[in-house]
């Protein structure tokens, strides 16, 4: 058995996979969120701990005592700060802080080497700003710290002792040289820290530490080896087989992710797309990012009395109308790709006496979809050929949605075995593959096809205008989003 943890922005994920790769077993423990003034988003790294114990003892016991190495994932570009006794010196700053919009822009005037060795713009989601936030408003705090950790990373921490992470996910943190697969020293110097403040980098599949001896006996499991893991989005992209030049997958989580691997480094910085390392050797992915994606969905669960995401999906299927009227722009948490926006915010635009619950749901559907397509044409300007999308994450169950996805991207979806366990499957494939080595396109081949939604040219051609609209529509609010500033 191997087994992987997910540590997520909602909760904590872990999945147990037999030898051949099969999920034989999973679990979740949720997490909660603080959002304590405008723009913040923070977590307790306790609680990312405590979950995880929780996840982990929800597996089955005798399964678990056949474990034979884990692998880790988890939420990207949250700053978890660490004082020389190892200890959490504040609450972690997570991905969708957009609290150093202004650092941004010092730190991008300070070196232009955040773009040119870095290959990402500076953004308020990824880990660099947020450390030059804390250095200008905290001092206090900036000055004791000792390590800056992912939150994947500090999980690691409190299983193994050891200080390490991955190049996926150390990628998004905007002091690696990507191309080099290395720390970089001029970029770290830019928001006062050095090589010292961070983990040993090791590729995804490579053994960290082993599991510590309180830890295995509460877990019922042997001192295991821990491997390095990847970032979310790459682990994820780990357990759909998408590894090779131009495969691409989807991620439908909390965020919004369309992830495009390749054999070779690239960027296109000037539309927002991140240009990181894969989570295996001589590997690399363009990704888009928007913030807020299924999270919409649970936004709309609350404003139109729907009681999950699920029975949101089935109304829109059954009374709502494709391309309706109604339309909704995503921003919930400002946005990333393409717009780099920290301040843009959800609209829900052509309201009538006839809108209700079901039109709401349809154009929430809808919006979420226009912005992956914005996305993808921002990968695609990077020379980027994709053919066809695996979908991961918790909107991977929905094939209504995915009909909506299909005709906005114009690509067909194709939904996998395993999928919605996500990140956490592909952790596992990871420890797997880090253990029992072998051929790495064997090991991590594409599931099996359960279904696959080919784009309607009747669908293209009903949203093609409503796209156009809702673009039209963030261009002519952009401005008011900051107060009119």
């Amino acid at each position: 058995m191997y087994l992987g943890i997910d540590i997520g922005t909602s909760s904590v994920k872990t999945v147990l996979i037999d030898e051949a790769g099969s999920v034989v077993d999973s679990s979740s423990a949720d997490l909660p969120i603080s959002r304590p003034r405008p723009l913040w988003s923070e977590q307790n790294p306790s609680d990312w701990w405590t979950a995880t114990n929780m996840a982990v003892a929800g597996l089955n016991v005798d399964k678990r005592h056949r474990v034979k190495a884990i692998g880790l994932s988890g939420q990207m570009h949250g700053a978890t700060l660490l004082d020389a006794n190892r200890a959490p010196l504040r609450p972690a700053i997570l991905w969708n802080d957009g609290r150093s919009f202004a650092e941004c822009a010092d730190l991008e005037a300070r070196t232009d080497a955040f773009i040119t060795l870095g290959g990402n713009r500076v953004m308020p989601g990824f880990t660099a700003p947020k450390l030059e936030w804390v250095r200008r408003h905290e001092p206090e705090i900036f000055d004791r710290v000792k390590t800056v950790l992912l939150p994947k990373d500090y999980v690691r921490l409190r299983m193994t002792t050891e200080l390490a992470s991955d190049m996926s996910d150390s990628s998004g943190t905007l002091w690696m040289d990507v191309a080099g697969r290395r720390w970089s020293g001029e970029l770290l110097a830019a928001t006062g820290l050095d090589e010292s403040h961070m983990p040993r980098l090791y590729e995804g599949h490579e053994v960290t530490g082993r599991l510590r001896q309180e830890n295995a006996e509460a877990w019922g499991m042997e001192r295991v080896p821990v491997v390095a893991g990847g970032g979310d989005n790459a682990a994820g992209a780990a357990g759909v087989g998408v590894i090779d030049e131009g495969e691409a997958l989807m991620s439908l989580g909390t965020s919004g992710v369309i992830f495009v691997a390749g054999n070779t480094y690239r960027s296109n910085p000037a539309s927002a797309a991140h240009a990181f390392c894969h989570a295996l050797p001589d590997r690399w992915h363009l990704m888009s990012v928007m913030l807020s994606a299924a999270s919409c969905l649970d936004w709309a669960c609350k404003l139109t009395g729907c009681a999950d995401a699920g029975a949101l999906i089935d109304l829109a299927a059954t009374e709502g109308t494709l391309g309706c009227r109604e339309t909704f722009l995503p921003y919930l948490s400002g946005e990333r790709t393409p717009h780099n926006n920290p301040h843009a915010q959800g609209v829900l635009f052509g309201l009538t006496h006839d809108s209700g619950p079901a039109q709401i749901a349809q154009a929430v559907l809808e919006g979420v979809a226009f912005g992956m397509a914005q996305g993808l044409e921002a990968l695609t300007a990077a020379d980027v050929d994709v053919n066809a999308i695996s979908v991961i994450g918790g909107g991977s169950r929905s094939l209504y949605w995915g009909r909506i996805l299909a005709a906005a991207l114009q690509l067909p979806l194709v939904y996998r075995e395993g999928a919605a366990a996500g990140p956490a499957y592909g952790a596992a494939r990871l420890a797997l593959y880090g253990h029992q080595g072998g051929d790495m396109e064997d090991v991590f081949k594409a599931p099996r096809a359960l279904d696959i939604v080919e784009p309607s040219d009747h669908d293209i051609e009903t949203i093609n205008a409503k796209i156009a609209r809702s673009a039209s529509l963030y261009d002519a609010l952009a401005g008011e989003f900051n107060g009119g500033k």
